[in-house]
């Protein structure tokens, strides 16, 4: 949830709050418009860049604004509020891929606004009279913050049903980001938020009619993927589902509690409650399952490897050589399987590819940390390096949580959008999101040409 860039690779966005702040100003009426209800909802979907080691996020590139402009978001399943960095003007702001967004005042979104009520948690909100803007301040656990204003701008969506859409959604303006060091230049632009709260884009555009509320995400494991809205693309036969349970740690997509196996095994810990969230990098476990798996995993490890300091993760270990990638060491590892109590037959496998990470040391890290230490107490994420070459499925539809082994690295085709069974092709990024290749990060050109 909080603007990765700024941190060390694995020390990421972790818990999101929200509190209240007003100030007054004379905004015109706010709230989403611009797009019937009645049409039929269909699918978007949209290239992802980025990866988990070394750049520690995967983002998208959003067209917003009229005209539409291209800006990076880092994807966020565990946060509700899409904020851009902006020139409002700007009191802190990082160094961006693009230049700062600039709000007008007959954009801002008033504070007797339902949204506004939302966005402060649902409860009273104090509104000293309706031409007061609604403002807003994101803490997280990292000691990240943004402080700014809701505003409503149009997003430029091309659909699956080779429509053009132009739908105006609320989203953050942050003009005060305490984050890292102002002089360091962040890969995105600013955050996606795509939890199931109704300030969420998600929520917004099913509002619209645009899409049906269920989100998903293809990490891909060599880097990219994709990012979907919309349930055209959900293979429903196939996946692994669980429902989704209300969370003790807010509102986070959690498919309950998991019994943790290694190898086969139980490792004997008390389930744990587990959420799922695009906006960590590495996964987070509470202390008594992070200590069981650290002893199994030592002790099942072969003589090939030494434990070695590294200061991209706390838990490294070098090989008679070093390492290429994960594939050259996977086969020292086994898996871990979380076992879902409220899914019938709800199996998750993280194999050791979904654990680890090989630096540019040539050592191979355990992509799994302790989240007492960063205050995380009890709550268990699931972060990128999990989820990486899986489907993720978010039905808020169903109420439901779904994954699926999948290729990540290709984009369905948009042509046959039902085809996640049938066909891919390779990413033609200017089809789809209508951006000029310029726009897409100079790594990810590189990498996928």
């Amino acid at each position: 949830m909080a603007p990765r860039w700024a941190l060390p690779a694995g020390l990421v966005l972790l818990v999101l709050l929200l509190s209240p702040a007003v100030r007054g100003d004379k905004p015109l009426r706010g709230g989403p418009s611009g797009v019937g209800a009645e049409a039929q909802a269909s699918s978007a979907v949209f290239p992802l860049y980025g990866d988990v080691y070394p750049h520690g996020m995967y983002y998208v590139a959003m067209n917003i604004g009229n005209p539409p402009r291209p800006y990076f978001l880092d994807v966020d399943t565990g946060s509700d509020l899409t904020w851009l960095q902006c020139d409002a003007p700007c009191v802190s702001c990082n160094k961006v891929p693009h230049p700062l967004y600039r709000p007008t005042k007959n954009k801002l979104v008033p504070c007797v606004d339902q949204l506004c009520a939302s966005l402060h948690g649902g409860g009273r909100h104090k509104c000293d009279s309706p031409h007061q803007q609604c403002d807003y301040e994101i803490k997280y656990a990292d000691q990240g913050s943004s402080i700014g204003v809701l505003i409503n701008d149009s997003f430029t969506l091309r659909l699956a049903n080779a429509s053009v859409v132009h739908p105006s959604l609320a989203f953050g303006c942050g003009y005060d980001q305490q984050v890292g060091s102002s002089g360091e230049v962040s890969p995105t632009d600013g955050v996606l938020g795509l939890g199931s709260g109704s300030v969420s884009l998600l929520s917004q555009l099913k509002q619209h009619g645009i899409t049906k509320n269920v989100v998903g995400h293809c990490l891909s494991l060599r880097g990219g993927g994709f990012l979907f809205f919309g349930d055209d693309l959900v293979p429903y036969s196939r996946a692994t589902w669980a429902p989704m349970a209300r969370s003790a740690f807010r509102n986070y997509y959690s498919p309950g509690s998991a019994s943790l196996y290694f190898g086969g095994r139980s490792l004997g810990v008390r389930p744990m409650e587990v959420v799922f969230d695009s906006g960590s990098s590495f996964t987070y476990f509470a202390a008594q399952p992070y200590q069981a798996l650290v002893t199994a995993l030592k002790g099942d490890l072969s003589k090939t490897l030494k434990e070695v300091s590294d200061h991209s993760l706390p838990l490294c270990w070098k090989g008679k050589k070093p390492f290429k990638s994960v594939l050259d060491v996977k086969k020292e590892f086994k898996s871990l399987v979380l076992s879902f109590a409220n899914g019938k037959k709800a199996f998750m496998e993280i194999p050791p590819e979904n654990y680890l990470i090989v630096t540019k040391y040539g050592n191979a890290c355990l992509g799994i940390l302790n989240g007492s230490e960063v205050g995380l107490k009890d709550l268990n994420i699931l972060g990128d390096i999990t989820m990486q070459d899986q489907m993720v499925i978010y039905d808020n539809e169903r109420g439901q949580i779904g994954w699926i082994r999948a290729p990540c690295d290709r984009i369905p085709n948009d042509n046959d959008i039902h085809g996640f069974e049938e066909g891919y092709r390779m990413p033609q990024f200017p089809g789809i999101i209508g951006l000029p290749n310029e726009d897409y990060p100079a790594y990810y050109r590189s990498n996928k040409a």
